[in-house]
């Protein structure tokens, strides 16, 4: 399958897929908008169109069972299968309105008693109903019973295709390495370029198509030459302009100017071909075959040109031009010339296809002319091959030393280019030529769908930086992530198409995604789900809008504090987003009444498994009901203390004084003692110990400290501070000024300017601040020195000056000082008097 037939199925995928969404999306305004019939709904199927299909279907059942119709006859089959499956799907909710009606009295009429008979007219009323209700399902029933019958049959003529699409890849044919072959071929290249030139020469003769000629010879000159100029020169004029703008300043702006520019490479040959194409048609020269031929090479040269665009950026010449792989400048030089090969290769593969369709050559023929094609596609595969490999054995490993997952895909990628590589000319050496081409071509077509994919995954990226400004924060933004994901998927039906799969089996897989999965009794569809996401988006918005006007118009005209505003905020947004949920799951029609029992079992293991989380939750609802604590208190919890600067439903963020965060589970502030320093206002308590010297004058210190408590401004007058005279302690006489402060959490910054203050006015009046002393007595010294004796009367061996100045270096100094584990037993003396180890002197 070459890409020029994939690309009119890709435009007809794409099309229907965006009419399958819209499908989706669009919601029925009013009656009167919809398709004629009661209510608004689709009138039911009447019986000639029953009749009408019922021949269809038999002479569907007749062709799958013979299996003796061409492709095209089966593709022509199943499209109007497919037209009758939609029509009876579309007839499956035919009186859906009536029946619920009818359904509905029944209900209200209860079900039939099991004994005793009910009242003449209840019993005429129920039969009644039941018989209208068995009237109005019945179209219904037989639109869902065609419905099935039309989808077994488009099944079966799907497998009837994949059997036929995978015999002939098995398929054996005459081997291109037997000389036989070779003649015969070359026999049939020279009659189709005799045929070709006869063509030519005919319509020449004809002297109205000379006419013809002549009469357009003047615009046939001003194409060609347009062509030309485009064809040879185009090119390299856009490859320049791109160059030039990369190689100066370097920025996201110049990358996407470039990258614009630099799909004139494209553009401007393909229209050359083109324009050369029309010109052969406008000269009516040509002939069938020639003007086919021409039509062709505007597929063949855009394949082409593709191809040298892709190895532009996979093996570029400038470095910011991206997608650079890690091998040296030769190697990717080397890659550019193989690039160009394999686009070569490819246009010529799909003319030689085109000639084949048109001549009817036989398998020989086909084999020898499309076996070369297969041998030099392989090869420079195989060199690709190489250069993925080395790719990604130069990637830098994990942290860990572990290759990296983007490494082991690119090995993986890189070793099945080179076994397929190889297999698929072996394939077609020995008669598989099916085969041969499809793995050898089809995985080309995918290395350049990857390339492609991989160059729209950078466009992403610099259209984020050019927005964002922040080339660092690209990086590891979510956005073009989610994007780039969304181009993976979006590709994934190309490469279903490239490796075989038909645009009938995209259609089949996206028509059961379209109708959606049942879970228990619950059809969850796209459609469903689409609806769910828009409700509850539109009701999370709202909340927020709501919230937002409570809290900046409403809330501050009360009484209520900063916490209970909060606590307000904070309910509405739990409420509102319970409320959008639910609303969401009604609207889009889920029942949820099948998973209450799956929920019930479900909840038990949860509670015990996220019974912390569920704590915390409550507490946290409860934090907000009560407000022992609100944002802005100064708060001391398990050891920590800080202000509060926010409270979730699981937890409360607490700012120390070192600026650090300290994220407490609420469960601990409602289980926990906790002290609040600034509940309900910021009047707090401070105790300043103060200790002077024995001899001094204690009411002259009480009144010092008397005053150094009064005249700092924060300190509250009434009630007025006090200085207590607290105890006789072991080295001081030991004060507290108490005093009650205006803002508890200045409370440092007044101890320390009271701390300055009674130094200085302690040195003014000669007022001593004692500190602490300890004197060490030796009661025996002569016992160290008796312990010191046998160590000097040893001989010593005589040493040279390097080695005592060695033994120097490596002896450790003594302490100037003596501890108790230092001396002998009884040698210490700690209370002072002398006589060692507390014994009277």
């Amino acid at each position: 399958m070459s890409l020029s037939r994939i690309f009119p199925d890709l435009t007809r995928l794409c099309a229907s897929l965006f009419i399958l969404f819209l499908s989706i999306v669009a919601l029925p305004l009013d009656g009167a908008a919809q398709s004629p019939g009661e209510a608004g709904e689709p009138p039911a199927l009447v019986a000639s169109d029953y009749d009408e299909w019922e021949s269809i279907a038999q002479r569907a059942e007749d062709a799958i069972e013979s299996d003796r119709a061409s492709q095209e006859a089966f593709d022509q089959l199943r499209a109007e299968l497919v037209d009758w499956r939609s029509r009876f799907e579309t007839a499956q909710s035919a009186n859906s309105a009536a029946i619920s009606a009818v359904q509905a009295q029944l209900d209200t009429l209860g079900p039939a008693p099991e004994e005793g008979e009910e009242p003449e007219a209840l019993a005429e009323q129920r039969s009644e109903l039941t018989a209208r209700l068995e009237e109005l399902a019945s179209p219904a029933r037989r639109a869902e019973i065609a419905y099935s019958r039309a989808d077994a049959l488009i099944r079966s003529i799907d497998a009837n295709l994949r059997a036929r699409q995978t015999q002939a890849l098995m398929e054996i044919g005459p081997s291109p390495l037997d000389p036989s072959h070779w003649p015969g071929a070359l026999e049939d290249v020279a009659t189709f370029a005799a045929s070709l030139a006869g063509d030519v020469m005919d319509n020449w003769n004809d002297p109205n198509q000379r006419q013809v000629f002549r009469q357009n010879l003047p615009v046939i000159a001003f194409l060609v030459l347009l062509a030309m100029v485009l064809v040879l020169r185009g090119r390299g004029w856009i490859e320049r302009l791109a160059l030039s703008v990369l190689d100066q300043k370097q920025s996201a702006a110049r990358w996407l100017f470039s990258f614009i520019v630099s799909l004139g490479q494209i553009a401007l040959p393909v229209t050359g071909l083109a324009i050369l194409a029309a010109a052969g048609t406008t000269s009516g020269l040509l002939g069938l075959r020639g003007e086919t031929i021409a039509r062709s090479m505007v597929g063949a040269g855009t394949l082409f040109f593709f191809t040298r665009w892709l190895a532009a950026y996979v093996f570029p010449v400038s470095e910011r031009a991206g997608l650079m792989l890690q091998i040296s400048q030769t190697q990717l030089r080397e890659g550019r010339v193989y690039a160009n090969v394999l686009g070569l290769v490819l246009a010529l593969y799909v003319l030689t296809r085109e000639a084949i369709t048109l001549e009817g050559w036989d398998a020989a023929t086909r084999s020898v002319l499309l076996f070369p094609l297969i041998v030099v596609t392989g090869l420079f595969l195989l060199r690709v091959a190489r250069f993925l490999i080395l790719h990604g054995r130069a990637e830098p490993d994990d942290e860990d030393g572990a290759r990296s997952f983007r490494q082991q895909i690119v090995l993986a990628l890189g070793r099945t280019v080179a076994l397929l590589a190889v297999l698929g000319p072996a394939l077609a050496a020995v008669g598989y030529l099916q085969a041969g081409q499809a793995l050898t071509f089809r995985m080309l077509y995918s290395l350049e769908l990857l390339s492609f994919l991989l160059i729209l995954q950078k466009l992403v990226g610099e259209i984020y930086v050019v927005f964002t400004g922040d080339r660092e924060r690209a990086s590891e933004a979510l956005l073009p992530v989610l994007l780039s994901f969304a181009l993976t998927v979006a590709t994934l039906p190309v490469f279903a198409l490239i490796w075989g799969a038909r645009r009938t089996d995209l259609g089949e897989a996206w028509a059961q995604f379209r109708a959606g999965f049942d879970i228990g009794d619950t059809h969850i569809s796209p459609g469903d789900f689409l609806i769910f996401v828009l409700v509850f988006v539109a009701g999370y918005a709202m909340t927020r809008l709501l919230q937002g006007a409570m809290r900046t118009s409403v809330l501050p005209k009360t009484k209520l504090d900063k916490g209970g505003q909060n606590a307000v905020i904070s309910g509405l947004g739990y409420v509102g987003i319970f409320l959008a949920a639910l609303i969401a799951i009604t609207t889009a029609g889920i029942d949820l009444s099948s998973l209450a029992i799956v929920a019930g079992a479900l909840s038990v293991g949860v509670g015990f498994g996220l019974q912390t989380i569920v704590s915390n939750f409550v507490s946290g609802i409860i934090l907000l009901i009560e407000r022992p604590i609100s944002e802005g208190d100064w708060i001391e919890v398990g050891g920590q203390m800080g202000f509060v600067r926010s409270i979730s439903v699981r937890s409360t963020r607490i700012e120390t004084f070192d600026r650090t965060d300290v994220i407490v589970p609420n469960a601990d502030l409602i289980s926990n003692q906790v002290t609040n320093w600034t509940r309900g206002n910021l009047i707090g308590r401070l105790i300043v110990p103060v200790g002077v010297a024995y001899g001094s004058d204690t009411r002259k210190v009480q009144k010092i400290l008397q005053d150094v408590a009064e005249e700092q401004p924060l300190v509250l007058l009434n009630p007025p501070p006090g200085v207590v005279f607290t105890a006789f302690g072991g080295d001081s006489l030991n004060f507290e000024i108490r005093a009650i402060l205006r803002d508890v959490t200045q409370i440092l910054d007044v101890q320390t300017e009271m701390h300055h203050r009674i130094a200085e006015r302690f040195r003014e009046e000669k007022i001593e601040i004692p500190f602490a002393q300890r004197d060490i007595w030796l009661r025996n010294p002569e016992t160290l020195r008796e312990a010191s004796q046998p160590l000097a009367s040893q001989p010593v061996a005589p040493q040279s000056p390097r080695d005592s100045e060695a033994k120097a270096e490596q002896t450790p100094l003594r302490p100037s000082h003596l501890t108790q584990d230092d001396l002998p037993d009884g040698s210490a003396d700690t209370d002072g008097d002398g006589d060692g180890g507390g014994g009277d002197r």
